[in-house]
Parts: C-alpha cells; structure tokens; sequence
C-alpha cells in the first residue's frame, strides 16, 4: 500500500496540490469517482497548444511561501518546469518542500525533492521519483513508473517489493495535473476532468473554472487571474476538510500566483515570491523585495 502520510510538510504540499471535497455525495464517491466525466456528463480537460510555447517552454521556475492563517511562515516551496536533454518532448517538473525559514525548521527540518518526468501532447508522466528527509533520522526513496500505453503503474519504495496497479485509462500525478490543468481551457462557469493517480487509485478530479479576479500587490504586481477550484469526489488522501483554489494569471503564461486550502483549523496558502521564465518576458525576473535584497547580498 502507498503511504500519503509521508512528513508535515509534505502533507501541507498535498492539501495545496490535491483537491477534496465531494459535490457529488459521500453515497456516490466509492463507486464513481473513477467515471466522473462520463455519469456527470463532464468533458476531459485538454490542453490547448497556443499556451506551450510559454508554460512548456523548459526554463520556468517558481518560489512559494507556504504559510498558515495569521501568516506564520511554515517552509517554501520550490517549482522547476525544464526540458528533458535525453527524449524528445519530454518534460522534468521538479519540485522541492522544505521548512526553510519556516518557524518548525530547527525542531523538525524537511528536506524532500520530488523529480517527475513527463512526455506527449498530453503531457502525461512516465517516471516520478521523491527522495525524503524528514526530522533527524527518517529518509526514503520512492520511484513510480507509469506505462500509459498498458495502463500499469509500478510503485517502489526503498528496499520492499514492487507494487502494481491497473487503471481503466491514462493518468497524470499530482505534479503533472498542476501544470497541465493550467494551460487547458478555463472559461469562468465551465468544468472539466483531470484524471490523477493519487491514494492508489486513477481519480477523475473536477477542475471548476469560479471567474475571473484581480490580484493586487502580489510579486507580479496587480494582475488579473482566472480563479479555479479543482474538486475530488474523494476523502481518504489526508482526511481533508476544505476546498482548494487557485489563481492563474490571465494571459498568456497561466502563473499559478497564489494557492489556497482551507482546512479543519484555518487554511494554507502558498504565495508567489519569485519567478523566471525567459518566454514570458512581462513575469520573468519577478522576485519579492525582500528576497531581492537578501539575495543581493549573498552574490
């Protein structure tokens, strides 16, 4: 069985990354959440190309402040989207998760690196690696691989024995579905499906488009987002109790600029700090003050 709870940080990633609450019913979550698009009449979400040349273009890099409500600074979150050297189309998202500044940093460092490697039109990923370090004592290395084309996914962790899986059809991760879902079609009112592996299981989760708002004094300025919340008709994946929502800019370069989940006690956000891309040239270099400053005096 895939352990999810895998480190208070990492935890934190999840309820940012991974939608919860159930629309459809709690009756209904076992027996369909696996065929969403179809009972619900919802379309699959795809990926419309006009966006690749700037959200795929190989040299996009993120840095998110992950805090809990009242601002208190819990670790950083560090996004990578590269080309990968070695095959053609094909993508390496890399993400880290650590306590970095955060308040439980000395009492329980995280240090945890999550590589996930992805290649077609859809963007589909193929190989997902996570190396965990976690407190003084805990490590472990995971590694799943995804054979789209036979719909198997094989699930290694440290030493034990290989686990399989079957899904009825392709699959993105956690990792991929971020990035994918955000260069799909998000017109304010509308829904599509994202399938994600998560728990275990090939999960059809709800992209629902809310509007569109301005976001003012963020590290990118004012900017105008489109405003989604992704939604799974699932419970299990950290017991979680809120919803989830993301803000994209509305242009052309689709930034995730701030990510919300609320939770039993208050909520968690993680808030664009800095950001590089040579292809969107308006965003590109985009760093907060303070960091600007601190890295300053570090060069």
């Amino acid at each position: 069985m895939i352990p999810m709870k895998n480190g208070f940080l990492l935890t934190i990633l999840a309820f940012l990354l991974l939608p919860a609450a159930d629309i459809f019913g709690a009756n209904e979550k076992d027996s369909s959440m696996t065929d969403i698009a179809k009972s619900h009449n919802i379309p699959y979400g795809s990926i419309d190309p006009s966006f690749i040349p700037v959200a795929y273009s190989g040299g996009e890099f993120f840095r998110y402040d992950i805090s809990y409500t009242g601002g208190f600074k819990l670790g950083e979150l560090h996004l990578a989207l590269r080309k990968n050297s070695e095959e053609e189309e094909s993508f390496i998202i890399d993400a880290r998760v650590t306590t970095e500044n955060g308040i439980f940093s000395n009492v329980y460092p995280i240090e945890d690196i999550h590589v996930t490697q992805v290649s077609g039109a859809e963007r589909l990923p193929y190989h997902y690696e996570v190396w965990q370090k976690e407190g003084y004592s805990y490590e472990a290395h995971r590694i799943t691989l995804y054979d789209q084309a036979a719909r198997l996914i094989h699930y290694y962790v440290n030493d034990n024995p290989v686990e399989e899986f079957v899904v009825s059809d392709t699959t993105q991760n956690e990792f991929s579905s971020f990035f994918a879902s955000r260069v799909m079609d998000l017109v304010p009112g509308g829904s599509f499906v994202v399938p994600t592996f998560a728990d275990e299981k090939r999960i059809e989760v709800v992209v629902r488009v809310k509007g569109n708002e301005t976001l003012k004094k963020t590290v990118l300025g004012n900017v105008e987002t489109v405003v989604v919340e992704p939604i799974m008709t699932f419970s299990g994946l950290y017991d979680k109790r809120g919803d989830t929502v993301i803000w994209y800019s509305a242009d052309e370069c689709r930034v995730p600029v701030k990510i919300n989940s609320k939770i039993l006690l208050g909520s968690l956000t993680a808030k664009l700090v800095s950001y590089r891309n040579p292809a969107c040239p308006d965003y590109d270099g985009a760093i907060l003050k303070k960091y600007s400053k601190k890295q300053s005096n570090q060069e």
